[in-house]
């Protein structure tokens, strides 16, 4: 499956619309909807208590006879919001309007409201890497007659408000779609890279050309008034510009006033209504001397449409924040002439609590732990000139003490080093972060560190984090749904971090790398090895030593071999009492020995294990950082570690699910029964001569086995 939707489209909760739509001609009967009803639950929201503001769900031809999905033609205005705050999503499917190629892809052609008619239609959106297909009926949310959410300016028109609902649908209900960036509209539109650029970075004149450029390589714009405070949010100015709230910006274009041009913009309110009041809008007097041809290039409407122009001066004084969406890296902010065609490497992965949710780097104990993808960059390229990528990675994190960044003095000694670099577009989604009626961002990041030869495939633990500085990144944290950068590297070996803010925060994403030919992307999953048995090569102590031959003497078997209860009193005798270990374990212990076929333990053996224990005990007791008799799996990856025993995430996981009780964390009976059973796992590995076995790796053996 490709980014721009060119295989088909996975089926949205297994419904496929032709099966469906011939399954409802066939019977005479409207498609009803199982999966997203008709019912309150699907709005997401509390109920009103009201009788008259009772919602109705009714399809278009029972709203209006006149119901039609497509009026004509699709534009803008043909998107109007509704009693929801979701102006970040129709002002995404604002600029989606001026894109006919990319709206197709969402909104599929020959779906209409007259025969063949069976009350059901068809949308696709990007997710993650895939284009999904959502499947909905026509039934609509209605209150006192109108339609609740989106509508469009004719009010005969429907295509967008079925839009809207598909998108619910996949959210999960309408309200999941209240607040959010326009930039993830934007992306599930179109499969894109969204980003954000401060409006006073530049000088309007600068600005208007960037966002004239962008417009013409088809990127979508959109641009919004940062509120200070929530209470802010929705407060209509003087001006009538609205603050916290999404434009899409339609349009970049030039007007003669006497001798001088005047730069303006062409915006769009998704409310349908409301208006700029200032220069250049509908009904100011600007326009009366400007050539009537003028105004016809610009299809001058001076109507209340939600549809204005504002000059390039008063939307750098107005306006704080743009969001750009490219389709493709080489729309990226530059010239479009690639010698070398972009690939893309994808990824998904999860940040699990008290494992691989590391948090960020001020968290050095375990922010190795955090999810790793390696990077082999090994051809170079030639890139176009960018004067605008990397511009935030000079900036400070909360989590970093502040670095010297060298600038480089001439533009042309910069661009000559990129053009002997690698070109690489990396971008961090996390999934899955609508939950009801809010939005839950965890602050997020990425690091990009490169790796010496030496330490190429292996696991990077915390000492090579705590010494090697990144070499990029993607900026501060952000509790934004995606960050993403473009960056130059020279060819070699690197490791990307993806990581939350806090440790121990969960939650799934999605990394997709952009790059050029001949560069790769993989999993950072380095080979699970052990030097356990040269840890525990220590002789026993004398003191260990006279015990060991104390409870033989004693042993009434006469059979020189201590069974599991003979060695429970044996070890726990020994042990600190908060670590006494229980028969089970005992158990483990005499089997992951080489018995014989004897249940039971001779003396050499015995010593051997005693003197594992207490190295274990050492060991748990130094990475029991909390001192809690307890160890939480980024401890017990630590605690493996100074075994002699190197396991990637998803082991020690398997580990801490199987030998933790059921509990969060790992006491030390299973803290010793995981080190047993992957000694033994390990030996077995060793041993088997199996080509498919050795083919899928000592991993893919440890997972197998670990739970059994």
């Amino acid at each position: 499956m490709t980014s721009d939707g060119s295989s088909d489209p996975l089926k949205f909760r297994q419904q496929d619309y032709k099966t469906l739509l011939d399954t409802s001609l066939a019977s005479g009967e409207l498609f009803c909807d199982p999966v997203f009803p008709a019912e309150q639950k699907s709005i997401g929201m509390p109920e009103d208590s009201d009788p008259q503001m009772e919602i109705k769900w009714l399809r278009p031809k029972d709203i209006t006879k006149a119901a039609v999905f497509v009026d004509s033609t699709i534009g803008t205005t043909d998107i109007c919001q509704g009693q929801l705050g979701n102006c970040w999503l129709l002002a995404a499917l604002s600029c989606l309007t001026m894109h006919p190629k990319l709206f197709v892809k969402v909104v599929p052609p020959n779906q209409s409201l007259s025969e063949p008619y069976a009350g059901i239609f068809h949308f696709k959106f990007w997710q993650y890497g895939e284009w999904v297909e959502v499947v909905v009926d026509d039934r609509l949310p209605v209150r006192q007659g109108r339609l609740l959410f989106s509508y469009s300016h004719t009010r005969n028109e429907f295509w967008s408000a079925l839009v809207e609902k598909a998108y619910a649908k996949l959210m999960g209900s309408y309200g999941c779609l209240k607040g959010g960036n326009i930039s993830e509209g934007m992306e599930d539109f179109t499969g894109g890279i969204a980003y954000s650029r401060p409006v006073l970075s530049r000088t309007p004149l600068v600005f208007w050309r960037l966002l004239t450029s962008a417009l013409s390589r088809g990127c979508l714009l959109s641009c919004f008034i940062e509120a200070k405070h929530y209470t802010e949010v929705g407060v209509v100015t003087k001006e009538g510009l609205i603050k916290g709230h999404a434009y899409a910006i339609t349009d970049a274009d030039k007007v003669q006033r006497g001798s001088d041009a005047v730069l303006l913009y062409k915006l769009r309110n998704p409310w349908g209504f409301v208006e700029y009041k200032g220069p250049w809008s509908d009904k100011s007097k600007e326009w009366d001397n400007v050539e009537e041809a003028e105004k016809k290039k610009l299809e001058l409407k001076r109507t209340e449409d939600g549809e204005f122009w504002i000059s390039a001066e008063d939307f750098s004084h107005f306006f704080n924040i743009v969001e750009l969406c490219s389709v493709n890296p080489d729309m990226l902010e530059g010239h479009s002439a690639p010698e070398l065609a972009w690939t893309i490497t994808e990824h998904e992965g999860f940040w699990v609590s008290g494992s691989s949710a590391g948090g960020s780097r001020r968290y050095r104990r375990s922010f190795w732990t955090n999810p790793q993808y390696e990077l082999i960059l090994s051809e170079k390229d030639l890139d176009d000139d960018m004067d605008e990528d990397n511009e935030e990675d000079e900036e400070g994190e909360e989590d970093e003490e502040e670095e010297t960044v060298v600038k480089e003095n001439k533009m042309s000694d910069k661009q000559e080093k990129k053009a002997k670099q690698c070109t690489v577009v990396l971008e961090l989604l996390q999934k899955d972060r609508r939950q009801k009626n809010k939005v839950n961002f965890l602050y997020i990041a990425f690091h990009i560190y490169k790796v010496p030869i030496e330490l190429q495939g292996k696991c990077l633990d915390s000492s090579f984090f705590s010494k090697t500085r990144p070499v990029a990144r993607s900026g501060k944290y952000r509790a934004q749904r995606g960050v993403w950068r473009k960056v130059h590297l020279d060819p070699g070996y690197y490791v990307i971090v993806a990581s939350t803010y806090r440790p121990n925060q969960p939650g799934e994403f999605f990394i997709r790398i952009f790059s050029k030919t001949g560069n790769t992307l993989g999993n950072q999953d380095f080979t699970c090895s052990s030097d356990f048995l040269q840890v525990m090569a220590l002789p026993a102590t004398p003191e260990d030593h006279a015990r060991v031959e104390k409870i033989f003497d004693e042993t009434e078997a006469g059979n020189d071999k201590l069974n599991s209860k003979e060695l429970r009193k044996l070890f726990n005798s020994v042990l600190n009492q908060d670590y006494h270990l229980p028969m089970e374990t005992c158990r483990q212990l005499i089997f992951a020995e080489d018995t014989k076929g004897y249940g039971s333990l001779n003396r050499k053996q015995v010593e051997h294990v005693l003197t594992s224990l207490r190295t274990l005990q050492e060991a748990f007791l130094k990475f029991d950082e909390d001192n809690s008799g307890t160890m939480s799996p980024f401890e017990l990856r630590n605690a493996l570690t100074a075994v002699g025993m190197q396991c990637d995430a998803k082991v020690v996981q398997l580990l801490c699910a199987r030998f933790a009780s059921g509990e969060p964390q790992m006491p030390f009976h299973g803290f010793v029964t995981s080190v047993t059973r992957l000694n033994r796992l390990f030996a077995l590995y060793e041993s088997e001569t199996s080509h498919g076995v050795k083919k899928r790796g000592i991993n893919a053996w440890l997972l197998k086995f670990c739970a059994i």
